[in-house]
């Protein structure tokens, strides 16, 4: 087979360029995928966060794979030296958080461990990032850009884990955004709505796994709860990635970028940070099928975990 030749214009489209590289973490999954995409169809020079093999990433002009654990500080901080080496003073455009994780289900029934990873993915990585990344973003006069959750604003019953790491991450966003504001480095959060990346599934399986694992007495409890929620949860069609890596992309260019882009039917939930809480959490109910749901289950007997 003869070996597939770059076009020379598209190569130096993608040399390295002042203020036209970019991080992004998670890169591999569907977000992250489809904006090192946008960004290199953009003619910018990704350095593409990932754990594991690079797949179809490597087929991409101007994509340099970096190997990064986000929830380990000297993985990220190798990371960091490897990019400062390629773009010394130049620095960067952007960081992109992107990589995350969903624990999800009942907070009762959730192992430890998995809520530990929660937040070491989804708060304490961006952290990670953001602390070492940051004198490259001085340099390239650049930006971070936080994908979070609107759920990180209006919490979701049996999504608990996943709605406080990004509750967190909103708190550290809005933070950092007044701390280096004298460096003028734009801090953005962007929330996404659902859409249609494998990382539901994963969640969805992880659930099952684990509450396979657990008390069969107390998973009955909830599983009337869990019944109604997924049955809610299948009515909404899943959007494409293209909207959300869009939307980043705008976040990366603009030249002054708005603090929030809230995506797709992000946009529902978060209009229900304007109303009163007692509203709120009965719109949530009777969204969700909650109303009555194990209603006539009898109190256990207190049990070990």
């Amino acid at each position: 087979m003869a070996e597939r030749q770059q076009d020379p214009q598209q190569a130096r489209r993608h040399d390295h360029q002042p203020g036209r590289a970019v991080m992004v973490t998670g890169a591999t999954g569907g977000i992250g995928f489809a904006t090192a995409r946008l960004l290199s169809e953009r003619g910018y020079m990704v350095y593409a966060g990932i754990r594991g093999e690079g797949g179809a990433l490597t087929d991409l002009p101007g994509v340099r794979l970096l190997p990064m654990d986000v929830s380990d500080p000297d993985s990220v901080a190798a990371a960091a030296e490897q990019v400062r080496l390629d773009v010394g003073e130049d620095g960067l455009r952007a960081v992109v958080n992107n990589a995350g994780i969903i624990i999800q289900g009942p907070l009762e029934l959730v192992p430890p461990a998995q809520l530990r990873q929660q937040f070491e993915v989804n708060t304490f990585g961006p952290a990670y990032v953001i602390q070492t990344f940051l004198p490259l973003l001085r340099a390239g006069g650049g930006r971070v850009v936080n994908v979070s959750a609107v759920s990180g604003r209006v919490a979701v019953p049996f999504m608990a884990p996943i709605s406080a790491s990004k509750a967190a991450l909103e708190s550290l966003s809005n933070a950092l955004r007044l701390e280096l504001a004298a460096w003028n480095v734009p801090v953005v959060v962007v929330e996404p709505g659902t859409t249609d990346t494998a990382i539901f599934a994963k969640a969805g399986a992880a659930t099952e796994a684990a509450l396979e694992r657990t008390d069969q007495r107390r998973v009955a409890l909830y599983r009337d709860h869990l019944a109604a929620v997924e049955k809610a949860f299948a009515k909404y069609k899943a959007a494409s990635v293209d909207g959300v890596s869009r939307t980043i992309l705008a976040a990366v260019e603009a030249d002054r970028p708005k603090r929030r882009y809230t995506v797709g039917d992000a946009r529902f939930l978060a209009l229900l940070t304007r109303i009163p809480a007692g509203l709120r959490d009965r719109i949530i109910e009777r969204t969700l099928g909650l109303r009555g749901a194990g209603a006539n289950l009898p109190t256990p007997v207190a049990t070990s975990r």
